[in-house]
């Protein structure tokens, strides 16, 4: 079977490190060919991540730098294989990612042995998150929090694409949920079946927590916030056996020291990369994914229903994720040049 490529594409590219106002549309991107080991995929969904944003900025630990085409998520159907590949067959449809761009484009690039066949009768749009936000979420809760039914956790930004996945899985899992979002946004929290409902920006949240928890504080934190949230999340967690899972910094940095860690916040404090857990420790990332097929399988977690821009959208579609007026995971629609 012999895919039709055109040898340029609509791409979404950021022309210097000053945020998602320097993402611009371009008509004329060369299309990619795919390398030893990769595929070539006409993409019909990109996923928008924080990801993309800390890129944008430059904060991104080995990020790409500028011009390159943005996005590091995408699905789409198989229409070039580069040499070596195998398992993976023309005209099927996967996901993937990219961590050095190129997703917001009309094709893209990902690696072969990093690609998940989609869920039978999903969409490329249904499927956005398979590959980042829902096992970021499983890894926080399971094998690296440790979560038990009758614990309690604290998800912060739990309107987001990642938060709401984790709100859903926490509650499967027999945990009791404290959620927090903007106040605007805990209508979408409570259907997924949180407990809790704690409006993120308030200087009372640790209060609060403390109250729910008869002073005890939760099991476990997901933080995925940082700035002044992050010391939040320690004050809120349970002395000696409370978890704190990072992965996240929205609203940018934050510091602690030895000394707090051994006089205010006696927490297990843990970091989550989903790239370094693939590279690091593969085996576990193997079994998360296990994990969240079978999920899948037995109807716990279904088809994501994001919300879908055009390409030429996504600067704006990145500028309002970045300012938190966004609900649950964001799509970029390329909408190819060529039909299949």
């Amino acid at each position: 079977m012999v895919m039709s490529i055109p040898a340029t594409m609509r791409a979404l590219q950021q022309s210097s490190l000053d945020g998602p106002k320097s993402l611009h549309l371009i008509p004329d991107a060369p299309v990619p060919t795919p390398g030893p080991g990769e595929v070539l995929i006409r993409v019909g969904a990109a996923g928008v991540n924080f990801v993309d944003i800390s890129q944008s900025h430059g904060v991104f630990a080995g990020g790409p730098q500028p011009p390159y085409v943005a996005g590091i998520e995408a699905a789409g159907e198989v229409v070039a294989l580069g040499e070596g590949v195998s398992g993976v067959e023309l005209g099927t449809h996967v996901i993937g990612v990219t961590i050095m761009g190129g997703a917001f484009a009309e094709y893209a690039v990902l690696m072969a042995a990093g690609t998940v066949s989609l869920p039978p009768g999903w969409t490329d749009e249904q499927a956005l998150g398979l590959v980042v936000s829902w096992p970021t979420a499983l890894a926080a809760l399971k094998p690296l929090g440790q979560l038990e039914s009758g614990q309690t956790v604290l998800i912060h930004a739990a309107a987001g694409g990642t938060g709401q996945v984790a709100v859903k899985l926490a509650k499967h899992y027999g945990a009791t949920v404290i959620a927090a979002a903007s106040p605007d946004k805990h209508e979408v929290v409570k259907k997924l079946g949180a407990d809790h409902l704690m409006d993120s920006r308030s200087s009372e949240l640790v209060t609060e927590v403390l109250r729910l928890t008869d002073g005890a504080g939760v099991d476990l934190v997901l933080e995925s916030v940082g700035g002044a949230t992050f010391e939040a999340s320690l004050a809120a967690a349970k002395r000696i056996t409370g978890r704190v899972v990072v992965f996240g910094l929205a609203d940018g940095e934050a510091s602690i020291t030895n000394w707090d860690l051994v006089y205010k916040h006696q927490v297990h404090l843990i970091g989550l990369n989903i790239g370094s857990l693939i590279q690091s420790a593969p085996h576990i990332f193997g079994q998360v994914m296990g994990e969240m097929f079978g999920l899948i399988a037995s109807g716990v977690l279904g088809p994501g229903a994001p919300t879908a821009r055009e390409l030429s959208d996504g600067p704006q579609a990145l500028q309002e994720l970045e300012a938190r007026t966004t609900v649950g995971k964001l799509a970029l629609l390329p909408s190819p040049s060529l039909p299949a």
